[in-house]
């Protein structure tokens, strides 16, 4: 099944990172399995847009914002909407590494215990460094199916010990419930997992592995098996809380020690693997995304060897690094990346839905009515996404 893998897997493992870590399970525990049909949705979305972004990878023509520099004529328009891409890429994925290595190091600390704790950031520092330094395409897929089989095999054991109600599992996933009560946790497991920086990742992964439009069936393929993983592992990180019986969790160490005294140690080491393997890969796509991004906006050689790829994504990787090691919580960056990501969710969704609509670009593989249709329907989820998340910073 994975012989022919492809870059897929990144995706799955960027979108499953400690947030998502952190959400499913306060979904479970608040919510039990009564929102497991919002992560189905999102898996749907995620599984439209990033089909949408692997055709556009397979067109050459240099990605989203390859596309935006040649559909706007308008110079000001041009530099205002690369500049929302490289805001919310770059800026916004080096606030938020801080918080992917931190969920590696969660891991670390829950199967070797707290001793070494302050080397820990910078042992997950050196690891995604060195992947990202020496690894190639095909290396880098390799770890990451390694990583995301034990990342899917950790969480979904996890939830099985756990014997959840097959019955009222179904009835979470086919039959929507949402009210004024749910509806924060309903927009954040969407959030979550419709993530802007994975359309721009898969986009330039796709043009380096295929080289033409023939290579579709593969690229769906890779696309549908790497998404559908990625949602199973939510899912089972939601039912593993809502089978806690816990009545408040706020970390994924939270929940293992509340599954301890009937599962035993294998609940702590089963949840730190997890975590750890969660936190790693999204502290290597992070970086990786904002280098991809910034190659894409300023028209860079693709090379991953170029020096100025190499300095963006370093410069990702020691930001989150340092603000980890040294306790630093820059509030004011936080709060830009949140909204330059609100903007750039609708802003994404409505270039990439023009963009495969383009028949110079796509020929006859640009969208049909079905595609459009969806296509339309999730934009308007993102929209609201991004609306929410700007309007949430202010209130």
């Amino acid at each position: 099944m994975f012989k022919n893998a492809g870059p897929g897997m990144l995706i799955a493992a960027a979108f499953v990172g400690p947030g998502t870590v952190t959400t499913c399970i306060r979904a479970g525990v608040d919510w039990k399995l009564g929102l497991l049909w919002a992560l189905l949705l999102s898996v749907g979305a995620t599984l439209v847009l990033q089909e949408m972004a692997g055709r556009l990878g397979l067109s050459a023509s240099g990605g989203i914002p390859g596309f935006i520099r040649s559909s706007i004529g308008r110079p000001l328009l041009r530099i205002l909407l690369l500049g929302v891409v490289l805001s919310g890429i770059v800026i916004g994925n080096a606030a938020y590494e801080a918080g992917n290595i931190s969920g590696a190091v969660l891991g670390l600390e829950a199967i070797f215990g707290s001793a070494g704790t302050s080397f820990f950031p910078f042992l997950v520092g050196v690891a995604a460094f060195v992947l990202l330094w020496f690894g190639n395409n095909r290396s880098l897929e390799r770890v990451f199916i390694t990583l995301v089989l034990i990342m899917s095999l950790s969480f979904l054991i996890t939830a099985i010990l756990t014997r959840p109600d097959f019955s009222q599992l179904v009835r979470g996933l086919l039959i929507p419930d949402i009210h004024s009560d749910n509806v924060l946790t309903v927009v954040a497991l969407v959030g979550t997992t419709v993530v802007p920086y994975n359309l721009f990742l898969y986009t330039s992964l796709v043009s380096e592995k295929w080289s033409s439009i023939s290579a579709l069936p593969l690229m769906r393929r890779d696309i549908i098996l790497s998404v559908l993983i990625g949602g199973i592992v939510s899912m089972s990180i939601l039912i593993t809380a809502a089978g806690s019986g816990s009545e408040v969790v706020s970390s994924v160490m939270d929940l293992a020690a509340g599954l301890e005294p009937v599962y035993g140690q294998a609940a702590r080491y089963g949840m730190g693997i997890g975590l750890l393997a969660a936190g790693i890969t999204s502290a290597i796509t992070a970086p990786l995304a904002a280098a991809f991004v910034a190659r894409q906006c300023f028209g860079w050689a693709a090379d991953r060897t170029d020096w100025k790829f190499r300095v963006v994504w370093v410069g990702v990787l020691m930001v989150g690094v340092l603000a980890l090691t040294f306790e630093i919580r820059p509030l004011e960056i936080i709060y830009f990346a949140q909204v330059a990501n609100g903007i750039l969710l609708p802003v994404v969704g409505v270039f990439l839905l023009w963009a495969v609509n383009s028949t110079r670009l796509m020929g006859v593989f640009k969208n049909n009515r079905t595609q459009n249709i969806l296509g339309l329907i999730v934009l308007v989820l993102v929209t609201g996404l991004g609306i929410w998340s700007i309007f949430k910073i202010f209130i």
